[in-house]
């Protein structure tokens, strides 16, 4: 057991939540804070999360129907290497609905608890420090940070936060199986919809064309989450699949460009706990400014970096991604494409 940790620094292990951070150096941090003599005896605690609340992302759901049994094998290695008091599964509710009998008969006898994210607790409860505060039964919204959860997670106690696909994978690095492959969620204006297992090495352009989803019109695409993405033409897909592996595709005939906006700060504004000003009056001056008559585009480009600037949490920020890669990479296409016609 204490040679996974090796194993998952040789196969250079990326978390799959979003965030991309080495799996070898967050486990590290966690080791480090346990071993650290100032503060010795303290618990420790294991999450997965399988929050996924973001629209139109539905790989770790797909995993737990296909591997359920590689993801409790994975979060049981975690538990076992760090001694941990307790190792929780967080899973949204429809999640819960469809597997729960399926993985409590996986963690039967284990220190494996399953916690259902409370379904008002919307997009910002899959945050990681929001799930150890439902955990905990408090306030479902992020904390500040630091101490990050690896020091000072659940009850103040060192604590292990990753996704469903990064917990599949240490199950595949355990057992010599893991081969840099990930999974990809495509959607939106294409023929074959789904989740793919292919390797991570995949630009956008060839995961699309492997997968026979690349359009044969004029599109773009936002990859790395369905609302909080980053917006591409059809020039710039030469490039990894950033994030959480998603790729929706939008045809340029078909979409207005005022309504896919308006849609995202529609979905922030829903989903922001109003924990801070910023993301709380800042995304909804957005929308406001956006949709006047005439928009004052300078204060709408100062609002997106005061949200990028000063939001609490990665909600607020997430906002500024699709919305400024979109103005820079799409809008001109869209518009040339306008006046062509």
């Amino acid at each position: 057991m204490d040679k996974i940790l090796d194993k998952i620094r040789k196969a250079n292990l990326v978390g799959r939540g979003g965030a991309g951070f080495s799996v070898a150096k967050k486990w590290s941090a966690v080791a480090e804070a346990l071993a650290d003599k100032e503060v010795g005896g303290r618990k420790c605690y294991v999450v997965c999360n399988a929050a996924e609340g973001e629209p139109g992302l539905t790989k770790d759901g797909y995993i737990l129907e296909n591997y359920a049994e590689k993801v409790i094998a994975g979060l049981k290695i975690a538990i076992d290497f760090f001694l941990a008091e307790k190792g929780y599964l967080f899973l949204n509710y429809s999640y819960n609905k469809k597997y729960n009998k399926k993985l409590a008969a996986l963690i039967k006898d284990s220190a494996i608890e399953i916690f259902v994210k409370p379904i008002q607790s919307g997009y910002v409860g899959g945050e990681e420090s929001a799930v150890l505060n439902a955990i905990e039964g408090k306030r479902i919204e992020p904390r500040l940070k630091p101490p990050f959860p690896v020091t000072a997670g659940l009850w103040g106690c060192p604590t292990l936060v990753n996704n469903v696909e990064t917990f599949y994978n240490i199950s595949l690095v355990n057992s010599g199986q893991y081969d840099n492959k990930r999974f990809y969620d495509i959607a939106g204006d294409c023929p074959y919809e789904g989740v793919y297992e292919l390797p991570a090495s995949f630009t956008i352009e060839k995961t699309l064309k492997q997968t026979k989803n690349y359009p044969s019109f004029h599109f773009f695409v936002l990859v790395g989450g369905d609302m909080s993405g980053e917006a591409l033409n059809s020039r710039q897909l030469k490039r990894p699949v950033e994030g959480a592996g998603s790729i929706t595709i939008y045809s340029l005939a078909k979409n207005n460009y005022k309504k896919i906006i308006a849609g995202w700060l529609d979905f922030f504004i829903d989903e922001s706990c109003g924990q801070c000003t910023p993301c709380r009056e800042g995304i909804y001056r957005l929308r406001e400014i956006f949709l006047a008559e005439k928009a004052d585009w300078t204060l709408f480009n100062n609002l997106l970096d005061n949200l990028a600037d000063t939001s609490f949490c990665a909600l607020g920020s997430s906002v500024v991604i699709p919305i400024k890669s979109f103005m820079e990479n799409v809008l001109p296409e869209m518009e040339a494409k306008s006046k062509a016609m």
